[in-house]
């Protein structure tokens, strides 16, 4: 059973400490910047002072070793998530366990369309981001200017409540047309996993100001990120073999939002169950 819902304005500041500080590095132009990112051991940076049209170039480069998490126009500052090897097997594990489930039919019925750099929708540009792990139903979601309707991202150095950021950023500049934030969030000190889905619900109970937006805006006035699961994967080092203690159970994806429409016969949700879930932390922790 998953956990009750949370309201992402309720969400009460992260207990788990942060495992790093987080590195901050000054734009001056997009070749020092690669180098300022070589430089960094951790798997998140924030880059001050980047202009729009440096934002234009640093998207279109085929080759950069950093993730756009998101890109603000208004201040200038770009959040990037820098892939090592712990970064992208903590997303990837959980979205490849996904893959699998959806069998052989799966590449004419989804698209994974990847680390593709999202623009605000009506504001080419606008605020930018790419997610780690991302796809959506094939033709509803095709790659190439369609949103997608699952969003995968990670965290090491990154803390929690940066993610929780880009998981309303997901929801918010894609109109709500991405409808599932799976985060995924490594704890050095505590040897922990925290696996955390969220989605969107409508408001209860709009006051007068909600009601007027909700008049201009009806789409999504009244829509707010709620959390529907928490799952906390412990490493347990004083059995042999080492074990994996999965704490409120399996991880449920809801068909109907990640294909858009109810499911049909021999259809239903998809659940990582809590092997695989330990099989998930054995493969992250090879890498920690």
């Amino acid at each position: 059973m998953s956990s009750p819902a949370v309201s992402a304005s309720t969400v009460p500041a992260p207990t788990v400490p942060h495992d790093e500080e987080v590195p901050t590095i000054q734009f001056t132009n997009v070749k020092e910047l690669i180098r300022a990112v070589r430089r960094v051991s951790a798997d998140f940076a924030v880059v001050q002072n980047v202009p729009p049209t440096e934002f234009e170039n640093i998207s279109l480069l085929e080759r950069r070793p950093f993730r756009v998490r998101r890109y603000l126009v208004g201040t200038g500052v770009l959040f990037i998530a820098i892939p090592t090897r712990l970064h992208e097997v903590l997303h990837s594990g959980i979205y490849h366990i996904y893959l699998d489930q959806l069998g052989p039919r799966r590449k004419f019925i989804w698209n994974s369309i990847g680390a593709t750099t999202y623009r605000e929708r009506g504001h080419p540009g606008g605020d930018g981001g790419e997610g780690d792990s991302t796809g959506g139903p094939n033709p509803e979601r095709r790659p190439g200017g369609t949103w997608p309707t699952l969003v995968v991202e990670a965290g090491v150095s990154e803390p929690l409540s940066e993610l929780h950021q880009d998981m309303r950023w997901w929801f918010s500049v894609s109109n709500h047309q991405v409808k599932i934030v799976i985060l995924a969030k490594f704890n050095y000190s505590r040897q922990q996993i925290i696996i955390e889905r969220w989605e969107e619900e409508p408001r209860a109970r709009p006051g007068a100001t909600m009601t007027r937006l909700a008049a201009a805006f009806p789409s999504v006035a009244l829509l707010q990120p709620v959390l529907r699961q928490s799952i906390i994967i412990t490493k347990n080092e004083e059995v042999d073999p080492v074990s994996y203690n999965v704490v409120r159970g399996a991880l449920i994806i809801p068909f109907r939002l990640l294909f858009l429409r109810e499911p049909g016969p021999g259809e239903g949700d998809f659940i990582i169950d809590i092997p695989d879930l330990q099989y998930y932390a054995g493969e992250v922790w090879e890498y920690a």
